[in-house]
């Protein structure tokens, strides 16, 4: 007799169906899994058979044979355990053939029984609840995999639990729904005096999605603005939030299951490896990119960071997507993350005053400001300098206005732009582009006149014309204006990086 139980592997963020098949034989004893398992799948079998000896099922000493099908597609993870355990005990006439018949399982099995949290459980329920299949889970992601919908979804503590539940003898409730709360206090934009240019970037760049780089001295409050972004950009709404939870239930990052209904902040340090940043690694896990997808992702020091590292954003920031190649597979994950940066204008940090900067001045800025190439410079809707705050500025009482009353401008241009938007599949006017953004932000007359002498003067590339009608865009919905103005356009252009030093 062969028993077979419904799984699941993982390739980036698709879910592909795996069927955990054990046969008991005659024979020597032996216990074999095959079907390209990794490490911690060949290990599954020593976890399997502690844990039947510890509920008091003993393995008979035959020729056990593991096979997980297709056998050419690489299984990963520890999520096997629980398969081949109810394979082995639907083998052994524990439980009936059909009872696990209409479900797909996963999860990690302790020595004593217990069912131990794995990565994944959110994509793999979607995937069940798609084929019309239930979910067996691990209790602590029971609410994770609740979030599929009209599932099927039994969420066990232990082996045992979950024996008595498919004989009948017990019946575990099905578990509810959770949503992650963050017990953090708000970072309000009052908290910052002065620097009033670099405030309105900062709501330009959370209304429209916009890339952002601000460049100052040290201590001019760069961190803090980019800090501040999450409090003003509107929170994810249920699709996004079930989009942004997947690749973070992949990761095995969702704090006991829960949803995740505020965007990513991800603030990466700058020795970070060009695999932490976009993914890869043994496994080829998602990156600091993929886990800030519909969110913020902050690179302080900018030119710190390695120049290969950097240039692996290029893509994901045009795409919204980062590809992982491998000789035996390409893995897929999103990315479309709203890139805010901050550099000082040189090593020292202190160009533009000339009691403080170096005697390398201003070869220093140079060279420090080289290490960034021209692609990525052109990649960022909004440059903003963030000088240096003067004694006056912080003498002075908080500002009146707050994150608040910015977040609630911003909300209602994200509101225009999703009503806009709704039928092209995209969301913000930062990914507006061909023929739609032609439609949507080509300026009044004088604007294309003024826009038009600006490439011409300085030499703007055809992509940094269109990131300028996408601030455009972006400004005239902060202000509720249908059109295009010639403000809006001359605004957008002094955001614009013209020439980057070199």
């Amino acid at each position: 007799m062969v028993a077979r139980v419904r799984t699941v592997a993982f390739q980036g963020i698709d879910v592909l169906p795996v069927d955990a098949e054990v046969q008991i034989a005659q024979g020597l004893p032996a216990f074999n899994v095959v079907g390209l398992p990794d490490k911690a799948v060949r290990e599954s079998r020593d976890r399997v058979h502690a844990a039947l000896t510890a509920i008091g099922l003993g393995v008979p000493p035959k020729r056990i044979t593991v096979n997980l099908a297709p056998a050419d597609l690489a299984k990963e993870g520890s999520h096997f355990d629980l398969p081949i355990a109810l394979g082995m005990l639907i083998a052994m006439g524990a439980i009936e053939s059909d009872a696990a018949a209409s479900y797909a399982v996963l999860g990690e099995l302790g020595l004593d029984g217990r069912i131990n949290a794995v990565s994944g459980v959110l994509p793999a329920a979607i995937h069940a609840a798609s084929n019309e299949l239930g979910l067996i889970c691990p209790a602590a992601q029971g609410g994770e995999a609740a979030w599929a919908g009209e599932i099927d979804v039994v969420a066990p503590t232990d082996l045992i639990a979950l024996i008595n539940h498919l004989k009948g003898t017990q019946v575990l409730s099905p578990p509810e729904p959770r949503i992650a709360e963050s017990n953090e206090r708000a970072l309000d934009l009052k908290d910052i005096k002065g620097q009033e240019t670099a405030k309105r970037a900062l709501e330009v760049a959370a209304a429209g999605g916009h890339n952002l780089l601000m460049v100052g001295p040290p201590g001019s409050g760069k961190s803090m603005l980019a800090a501040r972004l999450p409090g003003i950009l509107p929170p994810l709404d249920p699709a996004e939030a079930l989009e942004v939870s997947m690749i973070h239930s992949l990761a095995g990052s969702l704090n006991e299951g829960r949803l995740i209904r505020k965007r990513p902040f991800r603030d990466p340090h700058h020795s970070a490896s060009l695999p932490a940043l976009v993914g890869g690694g043994l496994r080829a896990r998602p990156g600091e990119v993929s886990l800030a997808h519909l969110g913020v992702l902050f690179l302080d020091e900018l030119p710190e960071f390695q120049r290969q590292t950097l240039e692996s954003l290029r893509q994901p920031m045009e795409t919204g997507r980062v590809t992982i190649a491998r000789a035996n597979a390409h893995v897929t994950y999103p990315a479309r993350v709203q890139l805010v940066a901050a550099m000082n204008p040189c090593r020292c940090g202190h160009l533009d005053d000339a009691s403080l900067a170096c005697g390398k001045a201003p070869r220093c800025a140079l060279d420090y400001q080289s290490r960034i190439s021209g692609p990525l410079f052109d990649r960022i809707d909004l440059h903003v300098d963030v000088p240096a705050v003067a004694a006056a500025d912080l003498s002075l009482p908080p500002p009146a206005e707050g994150s608040a009353e910015v977040g609630a401008r911003v909300a209602a241009a994200r509101a225009i732009q999703t009503a806009r938007y709704r039928d092209h599949g995209i969301r913000t006017n930062a990914e507006a582009d061909g023929e739609l953004l032609d439609q949507v932000a080509t300026p009044e007359p004088d604007g294309v006149k003024l826009l038009t002498q600006a490439v011409e003067r300085f030499k703007l590339s055809a992509r940094g014309y269109h990131r300028v009608l996408r601030v455009a865009r972006t400004l005239a919905d902060l202000e509720g204006s249908a059109a295009v103005k010639r403000v809006h356009v001359a605004e957008a252009l002094s955001y614009r990086r013209i020439a980057p030093a070199r």
